[in-house]
């Protein structure tokens, strides 16, 4: 019988080899049963199979319901909540200063790059670029086509922000992130420097769009699942790729390479769900166990074993800072705990019970026990008041509370003291900095607006969604960090489209898919008539909007500190949130 060696990375040094490479690929609303695999009968997973068959697998790893959530676990290896991070948008999808991301702590000894979704913050100092990250090739927001992303991108030949400018690409989103990875992953394995490549795909999340051949592969399913699954079937192809460069470049050996997804199915629950109860979104497990997939040859994680440990994407950071030998520097404590060990033997080791917690917020600030899942190895308690046997009944289909009331006190009192320990965190308020010197231009988006519900892609926003209200209730928390002079401009349309306030606009073009580009959605007029500056609460400037004007811009003194600041427009229906704002200090 073989050991595994994660110590591998001593004997390394020693013999003068580099450290491992590190490659992650997450995906996005991708459950666990999205895979042939795991017992899929209709998906083409061909290569994420042959994967799977010469990996390390975790059977019983869980993450949050949601993808911001998972992503700021995954990266901080701290409870998502911690983090500031519960939800998508509203403000909450940005992870907090203070956390020090997976790519800080590897920016020390390796080369750090980032692909594709980030979902953790559009400014300063929340993008990737600030949380250590010398590589970034990302899209805006949680999407293509989302209110932060660059104007009128659709699934393909978008344009995308390549270390904080817009590039223009061409092809499919997924195929071109994973081309920037390979410029990237060739250009280190060349000058022999160690890396970590975060590859991280915005599909097979809706809208759903694929490439017309992959639709084809699935023309006997319904249009959702026919474009859904090709998608995957897009990333496994994409994986293949990557791995056989990995080989070709001679380097395949010394690197770790991690498949997961951030989320339960978004799509293909009603084909297949490996028997779990619920999809993206949901306490009950089929809402955030997910796959994990670990192959490192040198390690000799390069054969099919199935470890059935519970685990959570809070293990990865401290585990892989463990196996590559990277320091702690920041001495940060940390929620999860290093799988080395477990993840190295093939003999049953000693590992410790543990309780671990998901929950699924989506509100401005949590709320106890919603929508919560307190798992254990045997047991899972939802809401504080289910409680399932898992191993009997993993479908979570029988309650058992009323039999087994030590068991749910003991949960109950685990998550009361996790609760505890994070509700002091949670009046931190994430905010937008301004007067920064190196992000003195500050653009603001709808996506983050505070106290309401948003406008979230740009659908929405070519239909004025969240405007029109007698009175706009939201804002946005910003923190000024030099007093001055600052110019707040308003606009209804990013400024990339150079477009009137109260111009309409036409469709744009479809792509293929079972859904509509966000594009596709005519622009309406929202025929504002004056716009307003709103500070604290305090409404301080107020200004005529032409016919031709594109933006409307206030000079206004800002005072160093944490502020609320809400541009409006006004019409004769009422106000609308101006859903772009940019504001800029003067010298």
């Amino acid at each position: 019988m073989k050991i595994f060696i994660l110590l591998f990375s001593l004997i390394a040094f020693a013999s003068g080899q580099s450290r491992p490479n590190v490659v992650i690929v997450i995906t996005d609303d991708q459950g666990y049963g999205d895979l042939a695999c795991h017992g899929n009968p209709v998906i083409k997973t061909p290569n994420l199979d042959k994967l799977y068959s010469e990996s390390t697998v975790l059977t019983d790893y869980h993450v949050a319901p949601t993808c911001s959530p998972t992503r700021a676990a995954l990266l901080s290896g701290h409870w998502t909540n911690r983090t500031g991070v519960w939800h998508t948008i509203m403000g909450r999808s940005m992870i907090r200063e203070n956390e020090i991301t997976l790519g800080q702590h590897f920016q020390q000894d390796y080369a750090t790059a980032m692909f594709g979704k980030w979902h953790l913050g559009d400014n300063y100092p929340y993008r990737p670029e600030d949380r250590g990250f010398e590589e970034v090739y990302r899209h805006g927001g949680g999407g293509v086509g989302q209110t932060p992303d660059v104007w009128n991108n659709s699934y393909f030949d978008g344009a995308y922000f390549h270390n904080g400018k817009i590039e223009k690409a061409k092809g499919f989103c997924t195929d071109v992130f994973f081309q920037k990875a390979h410029e990237f992953i060739k250009k280190k394995a060349k000058s022999d420097e160690p890396f970590l490549a975060y590859i991280s795909t915005n599909a097979p999340h809706g809208p759903l769009h694929c490439p017309q051949k992959y639709l084809d592969l699935y023309k006997d399913q319904k249009a959702g699942i026919a474009a859904f699954f090709g998608m995957i079937t897009n990333i496994d192809d994409n994986v293949g790729k990557t791995r056989k460069l990995l080989v070709d470049l001679g380097i395949e050996e010394n690197t770790i390479f991690i498949f997961t997804t951030d989320n339960g199915t978004a799509t293909g629950r009603n084909v297949f769900n490996a028997g779990m109860r619920g999809q993206k979104g949901s306490e009950y497990d089929g809402g955030h166990r997910v796959p994990m997939f670990i192959h490192w040859p040198a390690a000799e994680l390069n054969e099919h074993r199935k470890i059935d440990t519970l685990c959570h994407a809070i293990d990865l950071v401290p585990t892989l800072l463990d196996v590559c030998e990277v320091e702690n520097v920041a001495k940060v404590k940390f929620d999860g705990t290093t799988l080395k060990d477990l993840i190295a033997s093939e003999i049953d080791i000693n590992w410790p019970n543990r309780m671990i917690i998901t929950d699924s917020q989506r509100v401005v600030d949590p709320i106890k026990w919603r929508k919560s899942a307190v798992m254990s190895q045997r047991y899972r308690l939802v809401n504080g008041e289910e409680l399932y046997d898992i191993k009997a009944d993993p479908g979570q289909e029988k309650n058992i509370s009323k039999a087994n009331p030590n068991q749910v006190a003991k949960m109950r009192a685990f998550y009361d003291q996790w609760w505890a320990d994070l509700e002091p965190t949670f009046a931190q308020t994430t905010e937008i900095q301004l007067g920064h010197p190196d992000h003195p231009k500050v653009t603001m988006t709808a996506h983050d607006w505070l106290n309401t519900s948003p406008p979230w892609h740009q659908g929405m926003i070519r239909g004025a969604k969240g405007g029109d209200r007698a009175k706009f209730g939201g804002h946005w928390a910003i923190k000024v960090l030099e007093e001055g002079t600052y110019t707040v401009s308003l606009l209804r349309w990013p400024e990339e489209a150079n477009h009137p306030i109260n111009a309409t606009l036409p469709p744009g073009k479809n792509v293929p898919g079972a859904s509509k580009a966000f594009r596709t959605t005519k622009g309406v007029a929202i025929k504002a008539t004056a716009a307003a500056l709103l500070l604290n609460g305090k409404e301080i400037a107020t200004k005529t909007v032409g016919r031709k004007d594109t933006a409307i811009s206030f000079t206004t003194k800002l005072i160093k500190g944490s502020h609320a600041i809400a541009p409006i427009f006004r019409s004769a229906k009422g106000e609308t949130g101006a859903f772009y704002c940019i504001i800029e200090k003067q010298p």
